[in-house]
């Protein structure tokens, strides 16, 4: 073999064997911006309409019950669906933003606590609720 084509050989191999070092940075990299990102992200401050721990005090005057879809209580689908709710001071539910769940259950869920009243209040105030659905009911 000649000196140019060993050369070349040489090179291919270093290159090979960089490429590993170079992919192995770049996942420690990432895993070291993703981490510091949720730290960051834990570390926030809720909005000041927010509650603490994401339930409320205000009591429910009006709970419409949400409407079972008829296919999925047939098929035994059911689970737990999260929203975050949104509450003006005089107690009407100004959004309702599905959080986890089921998305045709959430929907339903959704349309049944967006009728809902509360106790008014001082201020407006943005918290967690969660329905379950009951396939064997």
């Amino acid at each position: 073999m000649s000196k140019p084509e060993t050369r070349k050989l040489e090179t291919k191999l270093k290159m090979k064997l960089q490429e590993p070092v170079a992919t192995n940075l770049l996942r420690r990299v990432m895993i070291a911006c993703a981490t510091a990102i949720l730290v960051i992200a834990s570390c926030a401050k809720p909005a000041l309409s927010e509650t603490k721990d994401g339930t409320s005090d205000r009591k429910i005057v009006t709970r419409i019950e949400p409407e079972y879809p008829e296919t999925l209580k047939r098929l035994y689908i059911g689970g737990l669906v999260r929203m975050e709710v949104v509450v003006d001071p005089n107690g009407k539910v100004e959004t309702v933003t599905l959080l986890g769940g089921n998305p045709v259950l959430g929907q339903s869920a959704m349309r049944a606590v967006k009728q809902w009243k509360y106790a008014p209040s001082d201020a407006k105030e943005k918290f967690v609720v969660q329905l379950a659905f009951d396939s064997h009911r």
